[in-house]
């Protein structure tokens, strides 16, 4: 990114759990470096998670406030840590989504309208993670599992819909079926 990126550039990055802090580590500029996370489904989700470095500078994240603000985005300043703080929480909810659904509490259409309906969440966390990708949601519950420990390890059927090629809206197939 230094040879190609302007030097004024902000490096920014969308991720729900890489560390901006080894990110930057790779530049010369790692004032410069920051996580701009935004949510799923992007036009409906009001938030972006400005994660800040180790040496992320009160000017990159005074651009990055004026960028979100400037798209008609809320933001949040949060410092870095495994799963940063939306990723921790969700994962944690889609996680027990797919364990109640494993066990037969429920449809993952009635799982998802619960939480639609009862907490006012614009998609079910299933549905989320059929969209975000059940191989991309399984590398974040490991990662944090790894990091964080015993309550992030993974739903069986996370691994097994994975394993079967099941990976969500992008092969057709996860916790819904869109082939239809």
């Amino acid at each position: 990114m230094d040879k190609h990126a302007p030097k004024h550039a902000i490096l920014a990055t969308n991720t729900s759990t890489m560390s901006p802090t080894e990110i930057a580590a790779q530049t010369n500029r790692p004032g410069q470096c920051i996580a701009l996370h935004f949510f799923n489904p992007v036009p409906k989700m009001k938030l972006i998670e400005m994660i800040k470095g180790l040496e992320t500078s009160k000017k990159t994240v005074a651009m990055s406030k004026a960028f979100g603000e400037s798209i008609g985005k809320e933001t949040v300043e949060i410092n870095e840590y495994p799963g940063f703080s939306v990723s921790r929480m969700n994962c944690l909810i889609g996680n027990e989504a797919m364990n109640m659904l494993m066990v037969g509490v429920g449809s993952a259409e009635d799982i998802d309208k619960a939480m639609k309906l009862g907490l006012n969440h614009p998609m079910g966390p299933l549905e989320l993670a059929d969209l975000v990708g059940l191989d991309t949601r399984l590398r974040n519950m490991e990662y944090l599992y790894e990091t964080l420990g015993e309550k992030y390890r993974p739903c069986p059927i996370l691994v097994k819909y994975v394993k079967a090629g099941r990976l969500g809206r992008k092969t057709g197939k996860g916790f819904y079926d869109y082939t239809k």
